[in-house]
């Protein structure tokens, strides 16, 4: 039983934690990869708002994953 609200704070930290702390691993490893790629690529700009979409996904998803699994 994973809390939602733990989750969504993992993720809010580092994105795709939330994901591997509800036990979805691939999914985890994906947003964390790309949070990686997006941030790298906010020096020049391009990336700031991929990494914000993917940030803030990953808060949701966590969130959702969480509270279904409960």
């Amino acid at each position: 039983m994973a809390s939602p609200l733990i989750a969504v704070i993992l993720s809010f930290f580092i994105p795709g934690l939330g994901q591997f702390y509800t036990g979805q691993l691939l999914k985890a490893i994906l947003l964390f990869a790309l949070a990686v790629i997006f941030g790298g690529l906010s020096t020049i700009l391009i990336g700031v708002p991929f990494y914000i979409l993917v940030w803030l996904y990953s808060m949701y998803d966590a969130y959702v994953a969480a509270k279904r699994s409960t």
